[in-house]
């Protein structure tokens, strides 16, 4: 019993500093590991076992293949095919929720949003009207799509490993695909009759304005012959006041030069155009003696040049800018980079922008050359909501990629190979065919997912050996005591929805999995249904934005707040176990 409680309280705690969100989830995984194992629950030959499990290395090779899918432009030629869609509303929303639910099932859900949401932005001005109402509805559909196959999700590839430890045998690629494929269709049809009235209509990025009032502090200052600052560089002029601003172009004669270098040195005559805030703007002209000269227009008309672009991105959910500033990364001064506005939440936040600490889901525009602006978007995990030919890799190779994917998906279907050898050996084709760069393998595997996952696996090891699951089952089996079986179903069911909304859906599957052989053997009957709710409920995280990395992406584009997402998530789950229920007996009766 005393392993029971200490075991519980770790994972209390560890519940707790998830939706704390102080520090990032694979830390706080770590963290429960090593607490763990101090108190002698983790075997010390164990500890780290969960970083050879199978499960660990399939999802780490389902990433670099779906990185590898994304970059070769297979999911932009599906996505081109939207702007065939039409101009109605109805029939652009169904075609961009059932692209994104189609792809999901094969590909990243992140690298799908990646490449749908500025579609769905593009299409938007034309149909939809409002961004908003689709890219809610999109989310949701990735994470459907999730359902689908066995490598669509990272819960499912654990819930399969987990099989193969308990009876010998793992789920197969396509096991899922009954229920899974069902679900997706439900909550796809459910989504395109309700979403009029259940996803808020919000100031998101899908009219001709943007949120960003840029006219109404972009500004001209003229420098005359007696200005102080006559011959010094616009790096000293940054150095001398302190407050953030950005000289995004300078006029000489009929000359004009956009994103201008540090280095360069202000002549008489020139004309500075500045993005700052009121109160800066009158500190450079008491500074320097230069002279106020506005213009309405100025934001279209040197913003952007050949070689210059001013893109908005949208702070993906493990960036590298999450909780700095840009005075933090000193992006203009490292890069060449201007900040020219943040929105949060489809609203602008604009006093002292160098100093704002970014957020998921914020977007920010960015100004400065193009290739370099495409570095900054990979190197800080950002993602491009504008200028396509931005997307983040190289030429488009759609038939080697698609092909040694399908020759994996069928080596491990007719049981040639295995799912991790199969994926593995995938991943390696991808990069020897430099569909991938060697340099990028690396860089686009989700290593905080896989940390937990490595984390985690133990410890639900630990949670099975102190006999806590066991505990925990027979508490789940007395609320639903003299029912049905199919009740104790969905206790489950609802208890692993209610986990992945609050923490990764990953650590939800590799903790309730336990949980769930333990209410099946105490029932005496298959745990195979047990383990499909488990998989099934781990993929149902549609109540709040931090359920999933695809919540928190439209968030900042969408204009949502973390309220706006139970309106139509919370109707969609229980649509969804309610279905999910029924579906589950069907295809994997409990007959043990």
């Amino acid at each position: 019993m005393n392993d029971q409680l200490l075991i519980g309280g770790i994972l209390i705690g560890a519940l707790v500093l998830f939706v704390w969100d102080r520090w990032r989830y694979d830390l706080v995984g770590m963290f429960a590991l090593l607490v763990a194992a101090a108190l002698g629950l983790v075997p010390a030959q164990e500890v780290f076992s969960g970083f050879g499990n199978a499960a660990v290395i399939t999802v780490a090779a389902v990433l670099v293949i779906s990185h590898a899918m994304w970059r070769s432009g297979v999911v932009d030629a599906l996505a081109s095919l939207m702007k065939r869609a039409g101009d109605k509303a109805w029939v652009q929303m169904i075609a961009l929720t059932s692209v994104t639910t189609f792809c999901s099932a094969f590909i990243s859900n992140t690298g799908t949003m990646a490449i749908m949401i500025p579609v769905a932005l593009q299409l938007s001005r034309s149909g939809i009207g409002h961004a908003s109402r689709v890219l809610m509805p999109m989310a949701f559909g990735s994470l459907l799509g999730g359902t689908i196959t066995m490598i669509g999700t990272p819960p499912n590839i654990i819930i399969a490993d987990i099989r193969h430890e308990t009876i010998g045998e793992s789920f197969g690629i396509f096991d899922f695909t009954p229920v899974g494929l069902s679900l997706a269709a439900i909550g796809l049809v459910f989504m395109w009759l309700t979403s009029k009235w259940l996803v808020p209509k919000t100031k998101s990025r899908d009219a001709a304005n943007s949120p960003y009032d840029m006219s109404s502090y972009i500004t001209e200052l003229w420098v005359p012959e007696s200005a102080g600052f006559v011959g010094q560089t616009l790096y000293e002029l940054e150095s001398k006041i302190k407050e953030n601003f950005a000289v995004v172009a300078i006029k000489q004669g009929k000359s004009v030069t956009t994103a201008p270098p540090r280095y360069y040195r202000i002549k008489a005559e020139d004309v500075l155009i500045v993005e700052a805030d009121t109160d800066t703007l009158q500190q450079i002209i008491d500074a320097t003696g230069f002279e106020l000269n506005a213009d309405e227009e100025l934001a279209e008309r040197f913003l952007v040049s050949d070689e210059v672009q001013v893109v908005e991105g949208v702070v993906g959910p493990d960036s590298r800018l999450i909780g700095r500033s840009a005075a933090d990364l000193r992006l203009r001064h490292r890069f060449g980079v201007n900040v020219l506005a943040v929105a949060r939440q489809g609203q602008p936040v604009k006093p002292n922008l160098a100093n704002i600490r970014f957020k998921p889901g914020d977007v920010l525009l960015l100004q400065g050359d193009a290739e370099i602006l495409t570095d900054v978007f990979r190197r800080f995990g950002c993602f491009p909501l504008a200028q396509r030919s931005m997307r983040i890799g190289g030429e488009k190779k759609l038939f080697t990629p698609l092909a040694i994917f399908a020759a994996a998906i069928l080596t491990s279907a007719l049981g040639l190979l295995s799912v991790p050898v199969a994926f593995t050996a995938a991943a390696g084709a991808m990069v020897l065919s430099n569909i991938i760069p060697l340099r990028e393998l690396y860089e686009n595997v989700d290593w905080p997912i896989v940390v937990l996952l490595g984390a985690t696996i133990p410890l639900g090891g630990a949670l099975e050996r102190s006999g806590a699951a066991h505990t925990l089952a027979e508490w789940g089996l007395l609320i639903s005591n003299d029912a049905p079986v199919a009740v104790a179903l969905t206790v489950l069911l609802v208890v692993t929805v209610v986990l992945s909304n609050i923490v990764n859906n990953a650590a939800a599957a590799v903790l309730m999995a336990p949980i769930a052989l333990n209410m099946a053997s105490s029932l005496g009957v298959s745990a195979d249904g047990f383990l499909m709710a488990v998989a099934v409920g781990a993929a149902l995280p549609f109540i709040t934005p931090i359920g999933h990395q695809s919540n928190i992406l439209v968030m900042g584009p969408g204009g949502y707040a973390f309220g706006d997402y139970w309106k139509l998530g919370l109707p969609l789950t229980i649509v969804l176990i309610a279905a999910a229920v029924p579906l589950i007996l069907w295809f994997w009766p409990l007959a043990a």
